[in-house]
Order: C-alpha cells, then sequence, then structure tokens
C-alpha cells in the first residue's frame, strides 16, 4: 500500500515561524517574518521591532522597580462633622503627697526614696509639715505600700473641684478614674473605663465643653527640703488632652494651668492613618507589658499580647517597654506602669528602679513604630486673671476661705472644641499594583501593539514549538484503495503525530 499524496501535505507545520507571525497580534511581526519582500524592508522592521522591544523592556523595568520601592504620599484633608467624641481629659496636681497626710511610718519607708530625706532629718522635716515628732518606741510596719501612699496621701478629688460642668450640665468627682502617673495620683475625665459611654458633643465654641473650678490646695504642698531633679518648684494643676486609646504621659506631654487664671483651651481634632511596612513602619499590635524570663527579642519588639489587651499606642508601647525592663532589671514595676509584677519598694525604687529607668531612657532602647490609626487634639491656649475683685469676695463667702486664699488657690479650665470640623492626615500607597498593570500594559500597546492575549499567544506558540521539536510528525496512511466516497466543497483531513496531539488542516477540495 502507497500512502495517498494530496495537497494538504504542502501545508506548512502549524509550529512555523511565518505562520505564528502572520497570525500574532503584536505589531510588526508579519512585516519581519513574512514571505517575500526585500532584505532592506525586512531588515528596517527587524531593527524597528528589536528597538520597540528593548524600550519596552527599560520602561517596564523602570516601573516595577519604582513599584518595589514602595513609596508612600501623605494627604492632608479637612472634614466637616455634626458631632464629635469629646477627647479624655487628665488632670494631676503638681504637688504629689498633701503634708498633712504623711506618717512617721511614711517617711521612714518613701522618705529617702521619694523624698530625698536622712533618717537624721525625719524629725526635722515632721516639725516642717507642723506634725508632732515620732513617739517613742516607734516601730515601723513590717512591709509598705507605694501606691497605697499615693492614694491616701495624694490630693483627692473630692477637695479640690469646686465646681464642673460638662455643656452645661453639672458633673463631679463621680464622671473622673483615678490613674497613677509618674505625677502620683491623677484624675481622667470621660476615660470610657469600664465600657463608661464617651461623651459627646454637637457643638463647638466656649461652654460647649468642659468646665472646671479646681482649688490647687497650696498650703498642703510639701515643704522645699533640698534641690533635686523632682523638686517641683511650680504651683498649680498638669493637664493633659488624649483620646481614649492611649494612656497619659502628663509629665511629658502636660501643659501647666496655674491659680488666678481662666485657661481657654480651643482643640482641634486630627486623625492620623499611618500605612504598615513594606510602605511604612506602623503597628497595630498591642504589646505584653509583663516581664519575659528569657526575651527572644530587642526591647523594641516585645512579643504581643496573649489575651484582650487595650489598642495599641506609642504611649503605650513606651510604657510596656519600660515595664518590661524595669521588671526585668529589678524583678518589679514603678506603680504607673502596666502589667501583672508586682509594685517596686521604696527601696527598690531608689537603689534599682529609678536608675535602671534612667540608663534605659538615655540609651534610648525602646523602639516603638507609630500606630496605623491614631487620634490627637492640637491646642491651642489663651489665660485671663481671674477671680475678680467681686467674684473673690463670693468664692471667700461661698467656699468659707479668705479672698487672698481664693486669689493664690483656685483656677478655672475651660477645654471645648474650636469647630467640629476636624483635619485627616493619611498615608497612601503613591503606587498601586493596578497602576502598575495599567502603565505595563499601555507601554505594550504603544511600543509593540501588544496586550495580555498575545503574551497567552507567544506562550502557546513556544509550547506548540517545543512540542513539534520532540516528536517527528508522521500522516497516518489511508488503507482503503477503493473509491473516495464523495466529499462536500471543504473538507477536514486528520493528522496525527506521534506526540498524541490532533491538527486539523482545512483545504478546499
Amino acid at each position: 500500500m502507497k500512502p495517498r499524496s494530496g495537497p494538504e501535505e504542502a501545508q506548512p507545520p502549524a509550529s512555523d515561524i511565518r505562520v505564528f507571525a502572520s497570525s500574532c497580534s503584536m505589531h510588526g511581526l508579519g512585516h519581519v517574518f513574512g514571505p517575500g519582500g526585500p532584505m532592506a524592508r525586512r531588515g528596517l522592521w527587524t531593527a524597528a521591532v528589536l528597538l520597540a522591544l528593548a524600550t519596552l523592556l527599560y520602561q517596564v523595568a523602570g516601573r516595577v522597580r519604582y513599584y518595589g520601592e514602595f513609596h508612600h504620599e501623605t494627604a492632608l484633608e479637612e472634614r466637616e462633622s455634626r458631632r464629635l467624641t469629646f477627647p479624655a481629659v487628665t488632670l494631676c496636681n503638681i504637688n504629689p503627697l498633701r503634708r498633712s497626710r504623711l506618717t512617721p511610718n511614711d517617711l521612714h519607708w518613701a522618705g529617702p526614696a521619694l523624698l530625698g530625706l536622712e533618717p537624721a532629718e525625719h524629725a526635722a522635716y515632721l516639725r516642717a509639715l507642723g506634725r508632732p515628732p515620732a513617739p517613742p518606741g516607734f516601730m515601723p510596719s513590717p512591709t509598705f505600700d507605694v501606691a497605697r501612699l499615693y492614694a491616701r496621701a495624694g490630693h483627692a478629688l473630692e477637695d479640690m473641684l469646686l465646681a464642673c460642668r460638662y455643656r452645661g450640665w453639672p458633673c463631679g468627682p463621680e464622671n473622673f478614674t483615678t490613674v497613677f502617673t509618674r505625677m502620683g495620683q491623677c484624675y481622667t475625665f470621660n476615660s470610657g473605663a469600664e465600657g463608661a459611654e464617651l461623651l459627646t458633643t454637637p457643638k463647638g465654641g466656649a461652654g460647649s465643653g468642659l468646665q472646671v473650678m479646681l482649688d490647687v490646695q497650696q498650703d498642703e504642698y510639701l515643704p522645699m527640703w533640698r534641690d533635686t531633679e523632682e523638686t517641683p518648684f511650680e504651683v498649680g494643676i498638669r493637664v493633659q488632652i488624649h483620646s481614649q486609646e492611649e494612656p497619659p504621659l502628663i509629665d511629658q506631654l502636660g501643659f501647666g494651668a496655674a491659680p488666678g487664671y481662666q485657661t481657654f483651651v480651643s482643640c482641634q481634632k486630627q486623625q492620623l492613618s499611618f500605612l504598615p511596612p513594606p510602605w511604612g513602619d506602623c503597628s497595630s499590635v498591642s504589646l505584653d507589658p509583663d516581664f519575659e524570663p528569657e526575651p527572644s527579642g530587642p526591647l523594641g519588639a516585645p512579643s504581643p499580647s496573649p489575651g484582650p489587651s487595650p489598642p495599641y499606642s506609642l504611649i503605650g508601647c513606651r510604657l510596656a517597654c519600660e515595664s518590661r525592663y524595669v521588671a526585668r532589671k529589678c524583678g518589679c514595676r514603678m506603680m504607673h506602669m502596666p502589667g501583672g509584677a508586682p509594685v517596686c519598694s521604696p527601696h527598690q525604687y531608689k537603689d534599682c528602679a529609678h536608675p535602671a529607668l534612667d540608663a534605659m531612657l538615655r540609651k534610648d532602647a525602646c523602639t516603638c513604630p507609630n500606630p496605623c490609626a491614631s487620634t490627637r487634639y492640637a491646642k491651642e491656649l489663651s489665660m485671663v486673671r481671674m477671680p475678680s475683685r467681686a467674684a473673690a469676695r463670693y468664692l471667700a463667702r461661698k467656699h468659707n476661705r479668705s479672698e487672698a486664699y481664693i486669689v493664690e488657690n483656685v483656677l478655672m479650665l475651660d477645654i471645648f472644641f474650636e469647630a467640629l470640623n476636624y483635619e485627616t492626615v493619611e498615608q497612601k500607597k503613591a503606587y498601586e499594583m493596578s497602576e502598575l498593570l495599567g502603565d505595563i500594559g499601555g507601554q505594550m500597546g504603544l511600543f509593540v501593539g501588544a496586550s495580555l492575549l498575545t503574551v497567552l499567544e507567544i506562550l502557546d506558540y513556544l509550547c506548540e514549538l517545543q512540542e513539534g521539536l520532540g516528536s517527528h510528525r508522521t500522516p497516518v496512511p489511508h488503507l482503503s484503495l477503493g473509491p473516495r466516497p464523495p466529499t462536500p466543497p471543504c473538507a477536514v483531513t486528520k493528522m496525527l503525530s506521534s506526540s498524541q496531539r490532533t491538527c486539523y488542516l482545512v483545504t478546499r477540495l
């Protein structure tokens, strides 16, 4: 039997570069590989296609490299709101302990550590306080709790708060939450602690926020014994305005309000949003302030808290880092630090905690990233003298004090929003993946007239070429020697290759 031959055998194989070039959607290939034409014309087309491809690859590499640098941009926008959540307001008396509440037992335990007193100076200090000396046979208590000392001897809000109003409605000590800071016992208004509903305000301007009248109790201030780093020379109240998500750091971020003045504080809310790595360096993972026996990383990257924890904040991260460092060095924590370690004793405060904390701050051992979302409040302060003579006489009669006492001890604080608009500072990706794909597609269309489907065509051709090189195509002979059956004007001849791939060649009879 002799295999029959026909016009279909003269067709070029499907892997022929000329067949692919004539049907490919990429511009220029048909002129480079097409049949016929002078060689100079084909050479010019080849140079043009190669130049276009080189330019395309150069542009695409630049766009990919720019995307891999993860640039970001910052957008500032001002937005309107019908109602704003009022911030948390923390108040601390600059004097940490009241002189009338100190006892010989307090001086025995806390005098050297907290007041800088030597044991031989206790009797003289008690006389300066106006207190009787220690009785004969005085025996100090076996243990001492620093937190209880500040809770008992610190200024009580019930005694300091003379008047309180929020948006014209009366408020009182029950609207404040006790919090310990490095300044001692402080009080926070609108803290949102224990699930309390946060207060809001529907309008801005003076009188639409918090108004308090405070007595700083100057006659309770401790006597100036010697000049140390922590000796306060001021009189008044330290104030910090902050969000409910972050703890107060009032000794560093608070501003002062002095007696004899009414201080107006105009606030503007600012919402900050930062990007996580690799575009930025923000974090939203809360940290565990408890001591780790074998820390696996630097102090700046404490492990996440395994249980429920407050939202991440920069101040909270710093306090957690400081608490872990002090707990590692001293086996205890200072009273304002979070965590489950026991509170340091006065001797531990003096001999270990204070030196360890100062050394850590000098080394800047804590590296805390910015929170991915945070709220801060810009402030503008203004003051006027108060009280007037008439007001001094009225307040003296009302509170059973002298006019001189009112002038030297009473202050007013008025905190409000300037307006209900607020600013948003947001980091955004400067170059998104969609922009990268759009740029690549635009460059492909501009230089070579290609698209994503063109890439698929090229890949399909390469697969077909690989299969063609790896096999020998042998037409399957027709075994019948009889007359061929009638066929329509267009017939399809089926050919099989050794690679078991089927090709259909359409021929016209």
